[in-house]
Parts: structure tokens; C-alpha cells; sequence
């Protein structure tokens, strides 16, 4: 009968990468006449930033979208993305432009910019004249455009802005790689770092009425393995740090297709020692006679017992001079007795708590007894012959007293006395230092459907999924799911792709219909999806999806220039407020005449103070 192979263990290292300054590089002469626009993706989790040219085939500059400046430092000692080598120790310093997934941060927004522009080889002292097409989010507040808006055009001084969702660039860009007709229609499932969306596009143009918002994202799910992997291993908590969560995430996890199939799966030791993934932690230290020659053992333990040896003659004399000097004090109070003073003597016996002259000889016999041989052996040599007797009236020892315990009476080699054929039980260091980690790998990624693993009291994806597309006609609903479009950074877990096939499978009606597709690159399509938007549609005054100098002077910073990957524009309206009415004299001064004046004054009176108040409620509904 064959005997089954033991299962492989799986030891992985962390790559703890360090970053490496980013270039700065020179302005490319087919970017610099005529001005090529810049494409920046402007993520919460990445910045992406490159030349919307037909060279430029992946961004010049990729980094981590934070500033790291200590309080009090000037602003040019300011750390952006890749200057910064390691984020943990600099963790509290960190600061990034995005609240959720919206800018609100605009001074470290500046900053990045200013970061881009030089290592792209543009002065942004002067003046920016290269478009900018930059991504937003979806529904993006209109203060937030005005204020990036702001930004762009009052302190760079750009001829043109363009404004695109992300997630509908990647649309498009796989659309055209899939050979799709355009107008498209279909629903985007995008998941970042702090949000995923929901988004559906109706004849090329996004539904901005029923999009819909799911706060958990990338983060959350990094967030939540720290906690697990810290409560399993509290022994390592200054190891389990979040960048390496993130590697963890991006490294190691996977979407369960059944999560609680899987997760039964779990329950079979093979099963878990074939799929754990056990992570090594760096750690310094021998393991204790691992490598070290029978000869330096040999002295380690020699020292050792020299040690031992003059810390028990240490304590030995320290016990002999304590035991002495009761033994005078004792003695002492014997020859009160002896001098006739009995008051005295009574006096002395009660502080030492004894009640008789018999027994305080007793006790300077015993002491006697204990104090000779100890005195002997002190003159003789360095105590090391034999152990001390331990008399009757020594006291208990301390707590430090162990040391006496290894006395050099014992046999030099313990070990040796043993048969060589028993194998003792070693440390096992590196396993020490090791993390297995098993079910977090899915169950991470789950909260994505199951946001209440967190503690978040919303819907899933799939959930929100369905919530939208009952907001449709069949019809409708036919041509969304035949198009279902995954991409976002938070979608690049192996299985996501059949876990929504599963999901809208138990979601549609029987037999029906639907095709989910997931990015080619699910976190840079999105910069590539705006690259070729920027060259199919160049910049100019009045051209579809651009905002002019001249329309953000007469427009306003909120305002948007349509177009199919943009959001939606929804003009802001502002009441005016209402002049105020000229004072009618008072009814009271009208009235003199009598009593027909006085109720012909007064009828027509209220006719302006209801226009008033309806122009107050028409003020506040506007």
C-alpha cells in the first residue's frame, strides 16, 4: 500500500519593497509643439500621471497618492509618493488629498501636482500649457471641481481641463479593445481603495441618477486582516503592519466562489496544510547549540560554572556574616543573664519573641552549629567542595534564591548522563516567527458581499447590484447585465470574475442571459482609457468634454463640459434674494375718518405680506 506524500508547506517572504525616488524627466520634443495634454489619474490609492501622446504607451510616473511633512517643516521639505522609502515609520505623518474618495485636501493636492508637472519637465512656476485631463469621482460635488478647478486654472494657468470618471474610461478602453459598436450600454462595477460604485451607462452616457456608492473598498479589507492577523498573533504585533497587509491582499488572497463551501474546505487538515500560506517574518538570533563546536561548548559551560561558583560563595559569605552577627546578638543578651540584670534580660527576650533562657540557648546552639562549618570551608578554599548543610534555623529563601539551586556539585554535563539515542525537543525559531495565514486569505475579500464581517451596516455589491437594476424596465435590464463590466484595483482578487457570474446567476430570472467581463489591467485601463479619449478628442475652444480659460470665467469653477466618460452637470441654483418692499404708512394713521376708511385700508393688506412669504418659500425651495 503506498504511503501518500506528506503535503508541501508553502513559505512565503515579505518583499517589504522600498521605494526609489522618481525621475525627473526631460520634456519629450513631440509632447512640447503642439502641447500634448497630460492624462492624470488621480486615484486615492495611486497617481498615475503621463502624456496623452501615440508614444507614450504607460505613464511616466506611478506613486502612492500622500505627503509626508512633519509639523513646523517647510513646504519644500515635503515627501511625496515614491520620495518616501517606507511609509510605516512615517505612518502618523502621512496625509493625502481624498477624503473617501472625493478631494477635499487641496494644499496637498497642490503639492502632488507640483510633484508631477516637475518630474514630467514642466516649470509650473510660470504658467501650465498643456491640457490637463484629470479623473474625478463619480457624482463629484460641485464644490470640489470648482475648488480643483480653481487650482488649475488660477495657479497654473492650463488653456483647458477635461473632467472623466475612471472607471468609465476603463469602460470604454475595453469596450474598444473587445470590438464593441458604439453607443454602449452596460453597468460598471468599479471598487477602489476607500469606494466601489456602481454605474450604469445608458446609450454612452452614464446614468448618474442611479448610481450608487458602497463604502467598502480596498482599505477596509487591509484594515480588517491587520485586526485578525493581531488578534492571532499577539506576540508580533509591531510586525503585522498595514503595508504588509496590502501586500497580503494583493499577493495572497482570493474570492471565494461559495464562501461558505470554501470555507467547510478549510475544516480538512490536509486541505489547510496544502493551502496555508505561511509568511516568514525577518528575525536575528541562533538557535541555541546550533552551530556552535563541541569545544566552545565545553568553555560556554565552564564559564557558566565559574559563575555559578562565585555567586554562591558570594551568598554564602553573605549568609555567614548575617547568621554571625545574630549569633553575637544573641550572645549578648546571654550574658545579661549571666550579670544578674533579669530586667533586662526579660526585656531583650520579648523583642525577640522567645519566652524562655532555654530556648534562646537553643537557638545560639544551632546557630553555632551552622556558623563553624561555614567558617571552615570559607578559610579552607572558594567554597566550591560539596554543598553547605542547611541548618534548621535558616530562614526561607527569597525569590532571587534559585541561583543556589545550580550548585557545581552537579554533573558537569547533564546532557551526558542521557542515552545519545533520545533526541530532545528544539526551538524552532524561524517557525516562531512565521504566519500562517489560512482563512483570512478569503475572507478578506468577502466583505466586499458582506460588509456586516465589518460591522458596516450596508448592502454588498451584489446586493446594490440588484437594488439598481430593479430600477429599470426588463428591457433595460437585459442590455445592462449583457455588458457587466468589472475594473478597479479592489477586482484584480483571482475568482472575482466567476464569484459575479455566480452572484447575477441567483440574481436574474431563469434563463436569462448576461456576460460580466473583467479589465485587462484593472488598475491602470483607466489612464489608458483617458489617454485615448485625449487623442481622439483634442483640446480646443468649444470641443466636446474640454473647459476653456474663457467658460471657467464666465461659467464658473463648477462647471462641466459633457461628454461620455464624464459626469453628469447639474447646474447649481442660486437664489437671489428678494428686494425689499417700500413701508406702507400704518393702518392706524388711515383710519380717522371713520369706521368705512378704517375697514377699506384694512382689506387690502395682507395681499403683500403673502407675497412676501411666498417669495421667502420660493427662496428656500430654489
Amino acid at each position: 500500500m503506498a504511503s501518500k506524500d506528506p503535503p508541501v508547506c508553502q513559505i512565503f517572504s515579505f518583499q517589504d519593497s522600498k521605494t526609489s525616488p522618481d525621475p525627473i524627466f526631460e520634456l519629450p520634443a513631440h509632447c512640447a509643439a503642439p502641447a500634448a495634454p497630460i492624462v492624470i489619474d488621480n486615484g486615492s490609492f495611486q497617481t498615475r500621471a503621463g502624456w496623452a501622446a501615440e508614444e507614450a504607451d504607460a505613464p511616466r510616473l506611478l506613486f502612492r497618492s500622500v505627503a509626508a511633512r512633519s509639523r513646523g517643516a517647510a513646504r519644500s521639505e515635503t515627501q511625496i509618493g515614491n520620495d518616501i522609502p517606507n511609509l510605516e515609520p512615517l505612518r502618523w505623518l502621512l496625509k493625502s488629498q481624498f477624503d473617501r474618495n472625493v478631494v477635499v485636501n487641496f494644499e496637498i493636492q497642490e503639492l502632488i501636482l507640483d510633484h508631477v508637472f516637475t518630474h514630467l519637465g514642466l516649470s509650473s512656476e510660470g504658467c501650465v500649457e498643456h491640457p490637463i485631463l484629470m479623473t474625478e469621482a463619480p457624482c463629484n460635488p460641485l464644490h470640489c471641481r470648482q475648488m480643483m478647478s480653481e487650482l488649475l486654472f488660477e495657479c497654473y494657468r492650463v488653456p483647458f481641463v477635461s473632467y472623466g470618471v475612471d472607471g468609465l474610461y476603463s469602460f470604454y478602453h475595453n469596450n474598444g479593445r473587445r470590438n464593441l459598436q458604439p453607443p454602449h450600454t452596460g453597468i460598471v462595477l468599479s471598487s477602489g481603495y476607500h469606494c466601489s460604485h456602481i454605474l450604469p451607462v445608458v446609450d454612452g452616457r452614464l446614468d448618474a441618477v442611479n448610481c450608487k456608492r458602497v463604502n467598502v473598498a480596498g482599505s477596509q479589507a487591509a484594515s480588517y486582516l491587520q485586526r485578525l492577523l493581531q488578534l492571532k498573533y499577539p506576540g508580533h504585533l509591531a510586525a503585522v503592519t498595514l503595508s504588509r497587509m496590502e501586500e497580503l491582499l494583493h499577493e495572497h488572497s482570493y474570492t471565494a466562489v461559495d464562501y461558505h463551501d470554501e470555507l467547510e474546505k478549510w475544516r480538512c487538515p490536509e486541505f489547510y496544510e496544502r493551502e496555508v500560506h505561511r509568511m516568514q517574518l525577518p528575525f536575528s538570533g541562533k538557535v541555541p547549540g546550533g552551530c556552535v563546536s563541541a569545544e566552545e561548548r565545553q568553555e560556554r559551560r565552564a564559564q557558566q560554572l565559574r559563575r555559578l561558583q562565585e555567586i554562591n560563595t558570594r551568598r554564602r559569605e553573605e549568609k555567614l556574616q548575617q547568621d554571625q552577627e545574630r549569633l553575637d546578638r544573641l550572645l549578648a543578651v546571654q550574658e545579661l543573664l549571666e550579670d544578674g540584670l533579669l530586667d533586662q534580660f526579660h526585656k531583650s527576650l520579648v523583642e525577640l519573641n522567645m519566652d524562655s533562657a532555654e530556648e534562646l540557648q537553643s537557638y545560639i546552639n544551632k546557630l553555632q552549629v551552622a556558623v563553624e562549618p561555614g567558617r571552615l570551608k570559607l578559610l579552607q578554599g572558594d567554597g566550591a567542595e560539596g554543598k553547605m548543610e542547611v541548618s534548621e534555623s535558616e530562614q526561607p529563601m527569597d525569590e532571587g534564591d534559585g541561583v543556589a539551586l545550580m550548585d557545581p556539585d552537579f554533573p558537569e554535563d547533564p546532557l551526558s548522563e542521557k542515552s545519545a539515542g533520545v533526541v530532545q525537543p528544539a526551538f524552532n525559531m524561524a517557525e516562531y516567527h512565521q504566519l500562517f495565514v489560512g482563512t483570512e486569505r478569503l475572507r478578506c475579500p468577502e466583505i466586499l458581499f458582506q460588509p456586516s464581517l465589518i460591522g458596516e451596516d450596508q448592502m454588498g455589491l451584489m446586493e446594490t447590484l440588484q437594488y439598481v437594476l430593479a430600477r429599470y424596465t426588463p428591457q433595460q435590464q437585459e442590455a445592462l447585465v449583457s455588458n457587466v463590466f468589472l475594473t478597479g484595483g479592489n477586482m484584480q482578487y483571482p475568482g472575482m470574475k466567476e464569484r459575479v457570474e455566480r452572484e447575477l446567476l441567483a440574481l436574474r430570472p431563469f434563463q436569462s442571459h448576461f456576460k460580466v467581463a473583467l479589465a485587462a489591467q484593472p488598475g491602470l485601463d483607466a489612464w489608458y482609457g483617458a489617454r485615448d479619449w485625449a487623442l481622439a478628442h483634442p483640446a480646443a475652444a468649444g470641443a466636446e468634454g474640454w473647459i476653456s480659460r474663457q467658460d471657467y470665467e464666465e461659467k464658473g469653477g463648477e462647471y462641466l463640459s459633457e461628454h461620455c466618460a464624464s459626469n453628469v452637470f447639474v447646474p447649481m441654483k442660486i437664489a437671489k434674494p428678494v428686494p425689499a418692499r417700500p413701508t406702507e404708512p400704518p393702518v392706524a394713521l388711515q383710519a380717522l375718518t371713520g369706521a368705512s376708511a378704517a375697514v377699506a385700508s384694512v382689506t387690502p393688506s395682507p395681499a403683500p405680506s403673502t407675497s412676501t412669504e411666498r417669495a421667502d418659500v420660493s427662496m428656500v425651495a430654489s
